[in-house]
């Protein structure tokens, strides 16, 4: 199994000499697991990954969920443009609105002077539930819910005796619920939780550390530094120390830092890696993820 790293940040790209060094792209991880390619998000990286992919190679594209920064660079992705190329997206299932017309509002008249209909590749569409367990091939999905506004899920993907796992985007499972309302205002964090989403949350964390179990890596979003964190609780993201926790419950080998603050320079996230390692203990390797980084499991 290997695992290349084509765009790290969260919320929104963010190129430019203080980040140069770890990326500026958005979300796009590659798991190559023998002739079987996944892809996990479809955020700004995922252009610069279609142009480095052979002619013929099918894509199966997991999103964690439809927010910007993570399908924003699927209408620049070569890929779907040649006659013959195969792509399959798979993401959460809405009561809503069908994955295949949340998708083709990218290619909407007002953004985008390409309709969807229009593209030459291949497409098929798969909704799947959080929890659930499917296959691709060879591979084995796992999925759970995380904490984030309008749902988003985790991947665990298993092949030939390897595993990676997914996470991001989510929040700590201790102060709220996020579902699929936006939380406008900062919450109280001081009031107690109603007992059933203290259970739910609980719940969603046993599943989230059960996907992480073992692994052989957990990527993991650490957008927010502890303060950050305090102050925007309601945006959906975790920290370093929260990812390491769960690494170590689910006693993950490596840890995988991710979904980097869009406007952290560089030096700023070479101090947030070297304060994580300090927490670490039960022989976990802790890493920051950077555009090019590839780990081969």
């Amino acid at each position: 199994m290997l695992v290349r790293f084509w765009g790290v940040r969260g919320s929104y790209p963010s190129p430019g000499a203080a980040t140069v060094r770890y990326g500026g792209n958005t979300s796009c991880v590659e798991v190559v697991c023998g002739d079987t390619r996944l892809v996990i998000d479809a955020g700004t990286g995922i252009r610069r990954l279609g142009r480095h992919l052979e002619a013929g190679s099918p894509v199966h594209l997991l999103l964690s969920h439809t927010h910007w920064d993570h399908v924003q660079g699927l209408p620049f992705f070569k890929p779907i443009y040649r006659e013959g190329e195969r792509l399959t997206i798979y993401a959460l299932e809405r009561h809503r609105q069908s994955l295949r017309e949340i998708i083709s509002g990218l290619w909407a008249e007002a953004f985008f002077p390409v309709r969807m209909d229009e593209l030459a590749a291949q497409r098929e569409f798969v909704e799947v539930r959080a929890g659930e367990t499917f296959h691709i091939g060879p591979v084995t999905v796992r999925t759970a819910r995380l904490n984030h506004p309008y749902i988003a899920i985790g991947y665990r993907i298993e092949h030939a005796g390897r595993t990676v796992t997914y996470v991001s985007d989510t929040a700590p499972f201790r102060d709220l619920l996020l579902e699929t309302e936006v939380v406008m205002d900062r919450p109280d964090l001081t009031r107690a939780l109603p007992p059933e989403t203290r259970r739910q949350l609980d719940e969603m964390e046993a599943n989230v550390v059960s996907l992480a179990k073992d692994a052989d890596l957990l990527i993991y979003d650490t957008q927010f530094t502890e303060t950050e964190y305090a102050d925007r609780p309601h945006w959906g993201h975790s920290t370093p120390a929260v990812g390491l926790a769960v690494a170590m419950a689910a006693r993950a080998r490596r840890l995988m830092l991710f979904h980097h603050a869009p406007d952290r320079a560089d030096d700023a996230m070479d101090v947030i890696l070297t304060e994580t390692r300090k927490l670490a203990h039960d022989g976990v390797i802790i890493d920051a993820a950077y555009e090019g980084l590839e780990v081969e499991l």
